[in-house]
């Protein structure tokens, strides 16, 4: 969420910038100003008033005292009208700031400078390409394909438990999902990410403070009879544990990392594009969430982007690095980057990470802080990634490292597979 002062200071370069996202920010930024104006004016009348009440309420004791009656009655009279003034001017001031809330809601990130422009997925920007693609043997098999000759997924199945969307994994294939979880929390935790094990279902207060209500794209799946949402990513949990904080410099940079299950409808995915592992209503993910200093954020997701390099470098698999458009970029991010392998079986990239910096928006709507050595309060910066999506790595595993012989199982999972060959 975007901070008011920092609107009134920078409206012109916000509406610029904006408009990236193909965000026409002129008429919201005009309503906040005013409702803003609004908020202050009502501040003012109500504060007055209240110091209006409090002083007659000493001067109608002084006037008892000196046994003038009359004048005291009077004064009485003005502060019971005061006193029911003040009540109309709180109840407006909470409605003006609910209002002033909601509006700030609507408002996506200020995207960083170096952020392209662009309309959709087709304007982002490659970075960085590393790998070489293999050439496989005449016949080579989709993951899909291959889950079901080898037998360690199971679409169907999961079709009958649940519906589409949620496979079951079986044999070498659950014990592949296994270790690649080990692996990823275990290198998390190498290059100094605290692990944590977190709910998987978070209130109301949690999916505002890390934007993922309001809901707009109906992509949270919602526990009604309780008000809760089971959690599109670790994200979400994970970086709430610090909401209402206020921390101390000394406490940053804070990194944690923590695997769950994610949920997502995926509400209106169809077509071939989606097939097999390529997209989940339920799938398993790796997380990592940094709270830095602001002047510390852009160095902190450099270092992210490299710590997902260095995993696929291990896993030996071909990827890209795409710094995502204006118009593609999500809406609390910053900036964010996208990290894609290559499927060699379906000839596509397919997205396994996104890392992103979101500067003080999230951090605004968690009334997340720091207080500096100075004593100075303010925002912390929030950053977070994937490291790494399963699915999509697994699709990417499968496909690209089939032979004659069976799925080779990259070097670095072996020891925690305890197999070299899914056959």
């Amino acid at each position: 969420m975007l901070v008011v002062q920092n609107i009134l200071a920078n409206k012109e370069r916000y509406i610029k910038a904006l408009a990236k996202r193909n965000f026409d920010a002129a008429p919201v930024l005009d309503q906040v100003i005013a409702l803003d104006e609004d908020r202050r004016a009502t501040q003012a009348q109500l504060d007055n008033t209240l110091a209006d009440s409090n002083k007659f309420s000493k001067e109608i004791g002084m006037l008892f005292k000196n046994g003038e009656q009359q004048k005291a009655n009077l004064l009485k009279e003005k502060t019971a009208q005061l006193k029911e003034n003040s009540k109309d001017l709180s109840a407006k001031l909470t409605e003006i700031q609910e209002q002033l809330a909601e509006l700030l809601y609507t408002i996506p990130n200020i995207p960083h400078d170096s952020v392209p422009d662009g309309q959709s997925d087709e304007d982002n920007e490659e970075v960085f390409k590393e790998g070489e693609i293999p050439k496989l043997e005449d016949g080579a098999l989709p993951h899909w394909e291959l889950a079901k000759k080898y037998d360690i997924i199971d679409f169907e199945l999961g079709v009958k438990i649940t519906g589409a969307g949620f496979p079951v994994y079986k044999g070498k294939g659950a014990r592949l999902q296994r270790a690649l979880i080990s692996y990823f929390l275990d290198k998390n935790a190498e290059a100094g990410y605290k692990e944590y094990q977190v709910p998987h279902l978070v209130n109301e207060a949690s999916g505002f403070g890390t934007g993922q209500l309001p809901d707009k794209e109906g992509q949270m799946y919602h526990v009604t009879g309780d008000d809760l949402y089971l959690i599109p990513t670790a994200e979400v949990p994970v970086t709430n544990m610090f909401r209402d904080d206020l921390l101390q410099e000394s406490d940053l940079p804070i990194c944690c990392t923590g695997y769950t299950p994610c949920f997502r409808r995926e509400a209106g995915s169809y077509g071939a594009h989606v097939r097999g592992l390529n997209r989940l209503h339920q799938f398993d993910k790796v997380e990592i969430v940094r709270i830095e200093k602001p002047e510390n954020s852009y160095k902190a997701l450099d270092g992210m982007v490299e710590h997902v390099k260095d995993i696929l470098r291990e896993l030996k698999l071909p990827y890209r690095i795409l710094r995502l458009c204006g118009g593609d970029i999500g809406f609390t991010s910053a900036l964010t980057y996208d990290f894609e392998v290559f499927s060699t079986a379906q000839d596509r990239w397919l997205e396994i990470s996104s890392v992103s910096n979101f500067e003080s928006f999230q951090a605004n709507r968690l009334k997340l802080r720091f207080k500096s050595k100075e004593g100075k309060k303010q925002l912390a910066h929030t950053l977070n990634g994937s490291s790494l999506a399963l699915p999509r790595v697994l699709a990417g595993i499968l496909e690209n490292y089939q032979t004659p012989k069976g799925i080779k199982i990259p070097e670095v999972l072996v020891p925690y597979c305890g197999f070299e060959y899914i056959d």
